[in-house]
């Protein structure tokens, strides 16, 4: 019978475990049971988180968002300004006296500025030219996220600035768009314009119709942190209100023409060695002003480089004695009143009694014998107190009231002076006596030029303008060519009479004090000024002297006024030498510019003396 062979299996060895030789093994037998416990206590935990998350997701959300919101805005948020664009001043024909281009500001978040801010304050005050110590303060200041380092910066410079900035590891400075103020004529017609600075508008029709220019700006809020970087967080506060841009204003002013006067303007102070000196030229049919000009005066562009007095228009803020071109409107009044004509015939003495002194001529004379036409033509101060004495009480107040001296003309710039008028309780007869010749009354030079213009538009006065159509100025005034009145003063006859006589000032070769005044080929009429200077300190004549001359032309057809008055000429000049050739240059100008032909009639031939 065969073997079978058996095969033994070896048994493999227990493992090592407790010293009983068993397993830690439920007594129940099943392993699976702590893996159960562990997954349901971490369901209960994460739970417990989400919950808490929910919760406090809704309390954000909808319970109390605004507090939250806040909280937020006060860490992380800022409020940038955006500057509207500013309206531009315009000429007449539509050229920019004043405008805007790009320009941007340059912003710092002090949180990220603050370890770096003596370098970087440094670095500004070198690059943008702003302050240190205001800079440093400004990159320090604790709480912040938003600091405006400068403003109005040429967009160009401003980005360099910044990204030369960033490469010399300086974080925490960025810019934001700020429109800069151009003024690309310089000086013609800054003393109207004025300029505006870093803190706003500081003076001209900037200033006094800042609220129609300036528009409204906008606001944009950012967070502070998205910002700076240039990238915009997903839900961080990105809130904005755009700004709406401001209105042009469009002026009277013809940019060439006041280009010539003020230069015109100045070659005469300069050589005449005088203080100062100003000059207006208007449309005699429309009250426009073409120019007004102030020497000295200044650049808009950097306004800093010249003194505070000069930052507007004396010609408007300034007010002295008229002198004797005062004697125009004086005769003007005693025609319409027909107590006078131009041959009313006059023994005109070498003084005059008048109160508690006497009154003189500007020449030493004995007795002279001269019509009315003479008294103007001659200038004679006591011909025209002769010839006013036939004025009833009150009349020839009235009359200059009406010519517009004692008040505003009216343009729309709070600086204007209204000048000095005696009222009507304080009038004496000595005073008036002085006020028939241009003392003891005092105006400013756009105030005499539209007094002399109602003479040249047949008696009726028109308010100056110096806006084209209208706009309303900080103080609510509406004002401009589409608001002037018109008001008649004296007759066209009067008015005629008296344009006739002061032809003669300039015509007539034996008795005229200002042939230097002429024009070639035109009719002009005109009249000179001396007057004399008061102290403001001594309240008393000084010894220096305001000399002038005002007219128009042609004398037959006005279509320009033009007034010149130059302070303190130094070589002793008077109205007909100093002033009568300026008028002369300006109007011979203005006439060629605007094409206006020689009308072709004869000049004035009213006899002067008898």
């Amino acid at each position: 019978m065969a073997q079978r062979t058996v095969r033994r299996t070896r048994r493999p060895a227990p493992e090592k475990g407790p010293k009983n030789g068993l397993k830690n093994v439920p007594k129940n037998g099943r392993g699976r049971g702590p893996v159960h416990i562990r997954l349901r206590v971490g369901f209960i935990l994460v739970a417990m988180v989400l919950s808490v998350f929910g919760g406090r997701l809704v309390q954000l959300q909808g319970i109390d968002p605004h507090s939250y919101a806040a909280m937020a805005a006060a860490e992380n948020v800022v409020d940038v300004v955006l500057p509207a664009e500013r309206g531009e001043i315009l000429d007449r024909d539509g050229e920019a006296l004043a405008d805007s281009s790009d320009g941007l500001m340059v912003l710092a978040d002090p949180k990220q500025t603050k370890k770096d801010a003596p370098a970087i304050a440094a670095f500004l005050a070198k690059e943008l030219g702003v302050d240190y110590a205001s800079a440093l303060a400004k990159l320090r200041k604790d709480g912040s996220r938003f600091q405006y380092i400068d403003r109005q910066v040429v967009a160009t410079k401003a980005t360099d600035v910044v990204e030369r900035a960033k490469a010399k590891g300086y974080q925490g400075l960025w810019t934001s768009r700020d429109p800069l103020r151009n003024y690309p004529n310089g000086d013609v017609a800054a003393n109207l314009v004025g300029w505006v600075g870093n803190d706003g508008p500081l003076a001209g029709l900037e200033a006094a119709f800042d609220k129609h220019l300036a528009g409204k700006d906008g606001h944009a809020e950012y967070d502070a942190t998205s910002q700076v970087s240039g990238t915009r967080m997903p839900l961080g506060t990105n809130n904005r209100v755009d700004p709406v841009d401001g209105n042009d204003l469009t002026l009277t002013i013809d940019r060439d023409l006041q280009y010539y006067v003020q230069q015109t303007l100045m070659d005469a102070v300069q050589k005449s060695r005088a203080e100062s000196g100003m000059a207006v030229v208007m449309d005699t049919q429309t009250g426009e002003i073409l120019s007004l000009a102030d020497y000295p005066t200044f650049d808009a562009r950097d306004p800093a480089a010249s003194p505070k007095t000069l930052r507007g228009s004396a010609a408007l803020s300034n007010v002295y004695e008229p002198g004797s071109v005062q004697k125009v409107l004086t005769v003007a009044g005693l025609l319409d009143q027909g107590l006078v004509s131009p041959s009313t015939r006059l023994k005109v003495p070498g003084s005059y009694s008048s109160g508690d002194a006497d009154i003189h001529d500007w020449y030493e004379h004995g007795m002279e014998k001269l019509t009315l036409a003479g008294v103007i033509a001659k200038s004679s101060n006591i011909g025209t107190v002769m010839a006013a004495d036939k004025y009833e009480d009150g009349q020839l107040r009235d009359y200059l009231s009406a010519f517009g001296q004692g008040r505003r003309t009216g343009l729309g710039l709070d600086t204007e002076s209204a000048g000095l008028l005696a009222s009507p309780e304080s009038w004496n007869p000595a005073d008036e006596d002085r006020i028939d010749f241009g003392q003891s009354i005092s105006v400013n030079a756009v105030q005499m030029t539209a007094a002399l213009n109602t003479i040249a538009n047949g008696g009726v006065r028109i308010d100056p303008s110096l806006i084209a159509g209208s706009a309303t100025n900080n103080s609510g005034a509406e004002v401009g060519t589409d608001t002037a009145q018109r008001t008649r003063v004296v007759s066209e006859e009067a008015a005629s009479e008296t344009a006739e006589m002061m032809e003669r000032v300039i015509n007539d070769p034996d008795n005229g004090v200002a042939p230097q005044a002429a024009v070639d080929g035109y009719r002009v009429s005109g009249k000179t000024g001396t007057a004399q200077r008061v102290n403001s300190e001594c309240k008393c004549y000084d010894g220096t002297t305001t000399v002038s001359f005002g007219g128009f032309a042609p004398t037959d057809d006005p279509r320009f006024t033009v007034y010149v008055a130059i302070h303190n000429p130094g070589n002793g000049g008077g109205g007909g030498t100093v002033t009568g050739p300026v008028f002369s240059q300006i109007m011979s100008f203005a006439l060629r510019r605007y094409g206006v032909p020689p009308t072709g009639t004869e000049p004035s031939k009213m006899p002067t003396g008898w």
